[in-house]
């Protein structure tokens, strides 16, 4: 196979390809008499391999490190393990065709919430904090029931009640919480009301709550959209959490 060829054939593009190569990644196969790459079978499930690891969400890093616990392995072990990441994946797809379907018919029956399709449960969560006034018109509290309703259409089910388990044990004190935030919008992240909107946050979080959210992915969607003395503060309280938990 070329490489135009292997690519289309794992779903990526030649230019991912020499990209791997370059990393050392996907070893570079030797060039025959007439210049081409030459691409074999243990090539392409070699490059499968690096995608379906990269769309777990994976870091090029880490996908050099489990690649790296991979050598030696036999041909049909590595192949199972790919087929049981496509069955992860259909598993995924299917939940959310469900949860799609249940949405479409409330769309239908005109139950929708003014946040738009979201689940039951954090429906509910959104209609405790309405009524509580001035959280519902809180600046911050737009940004996290935005939020919310990304985590409550991409995150498996046990892990959105969770969430919104949390999120709930805290709305007595979201107002409170709220204008706190709000005010930090201009400021900068080592001022003292960062460590004082820390606390009152930590203090209304269950021990639970107290992980350091990685790098990447959701975390940087979430932090990326707040002020930067709201994001010093929300990771100091999930470290405050955390301290108190041990």
């Amino acid at each position: 196979m070329r490489i135009g060829e292997i690519a289309a054939l794992v779903g990526v593009t030649p230019r991912a390809v020499r990209h791997y190569h370059r990393l050392g990644l996907l070893p570079e196969p030797v060039r025959r008499a007439n210049g081409y790459r030459e691409y074999g079978v243990r090539d392409a499930v070699l490059l499968a391999r690096i995608r379906r690891l990269t769309e777990l969400g994976l870091g090029l890093d880490e996908v050099r490190d489990v690649l790296a616990d991979d050598e030696g392995r036999e041909l049909v072990d590595v192949l199972e393990e790919l087929d049981a990441d496509l069955g992860r994946q259909e598993r995924v797809i299917r939940e959310r065709r469900a949860r799609l379907a249940e949405l479409l018919g409330e769309a239908r029956a005109g139950r929708l919430t003014a946040e738009g399709p979201v689940s039951p449960e954090l429906a509910g969560l959104f209609a405790e904090l309405g009524e509580l006034g001035e959280a519902a018109a809180s600046p911050m509290a737009a940004k996290d029931r935005a939020m919310l309703t990304l985590l409550d259409t991409v995150v498996p089910d046990a892990e959105r009640e969770r969430l919104i388990g949390l999120m709930r044990g805290a709305a007595g004190q979201a107002s409170a919480i709220y204008a706190r935030f709000d005010a930090l919008a201009g400021l900068a992240p080592d001022d003292p009301l960062v460590a004082e909107a820390a606390g009152a946050l930590a203090a209304v979080l269950p021990d639970e709550a107290g992980t350091e959210l990685p790098e990447g992915g959701l975390a940087d969607v979430f932090f990326g959209d707040l002020a930067p003395a709201q994001a010093a503060a929300v990771r100091r309280a999930l470290r405050l959490v955390a301290e108190r938990a041990r």
